[in-house]
């Protein structure tokens, strides 16, 4: 067993951090220097829990509903072509402003604001974006942390209370700053305002939809693994707020997703915990 969980922890660490993982994980914890984030900081939690495997597809599933960010997202990021190495890149930049050093995450930082200035364009319909917008990185950010923070909540191995919870949306309030966002929320209230802020402005464009489908239908997951990642996938969209499920058109079965889906996701990301709990240091970055 313990060489079973050896190979599998080595296989989901490889995927999610790609070959120049273990250098980067040694980088990012055993550079001695001052971080964001102390070990009793709630982001530490949560972003170090197998739950993040969910809440980042959840995420991304929520974040195309902005057509603006959607658009960004189809013409340059390259998810399609290269959907590992993007995962891999945000694994990385999310471990180095959680646990880095304070030089570490800010050079990360700068590099993604760098990035964000050259990415612009206009929509189908002849509407002008620009990723460092600060209005479209509110969204990317506001999604994502929820999406974070009620994965967490549902299948963390150990889920935070209120104060927890406020306290992880202020701490990933900082990092949203350094990226541009203006004035980030800083608790849960603040977080359900601002979600509901944008959604008059949310809908599913065709290419929406075209990654909804390649994220749920046509993984980039060889075909032994596909039960597993379809678990992943029923889970995250079960964690999909309800209104913006059914603007993507994604069926909603309580019953199955309470007898059924929750619990082999809970049993998923308990095996991903338990896995990658053989090397050194658990999380899955």
């Amino acid at each position: 067993m313990t060489d079973l969980r050896d190979r599998l922890g080595k296989a989901v660490f490889q995927r999610v951090a790609g070959p120049d993982g273990p250098a980067n994980r040694a980088r990012i914890h055993d550079t001695p220097g001052p971080r964001w984030f102390g070990p009793e900081r709630p982001i530490r939690t949560v972003h170090g829990d197998a739950s993040m495997f969910i809440g980042g597809l959840s995420a991304l599933l929520l974040q195309s509903l902005h057509p603006l960010a959607m658009a960004a997202v189809s013409a340059h990021s390259g998810f399609r072509g290269d959907p590992w190495g993007r995962l891999q890149r945000t694994s990385t930049f999310l471990a180095v402003t959680t646990y880095g050093t304070a030089s570490d995450a800010e050079d990360a930082v700068a590099r993604v604001r760098a990035i964000h200035l050259r990415v612009r364009g206009t929509t189908a319909e002849g509407l002008p974006y620009h990723a460092a917008d600060p209005h479209l990185l509110g969204w990317v950010h506001a999604a994502e942390t929820d999406s974070f923070l009620r994965a967490h909540e549902r299948y963390g191995a150990r889920p935070l209370d209120t104060a927890g919870y406020d306290d992880y949306v202020a701490d990933t309030a900082r990092v949203a700053e350094a990226l541009g966002v203006i004035d980030p929320p800083r608790d849960r209230q603040a977080l359900a305002r601002r979600l509901a802020m944008y959604r008059p402005e949310l809908r599913a464009t065709p290419e929406a939809r075209a990654a909804a489908r390649f994220l749920l239908l046509h993984p980039p997951v060889p075909l032994a693994v596909r039960p597993f990642y379809g678990v992943l996938a029923a889970n995250a969209v079960a964690l999909l707020p309800r209104r913006e499920r059914g603007v993507l058109r994604l069926p909603r079965l309580p019953v199955v997703e309470g007898l059924a889906v929750q619990p082999a996701g809970l049993l998923l990301t308990h095996t991903i915990r338990w896995a990658m709990s053989s090397g050194s240091r658990s999380r899955p970055e």
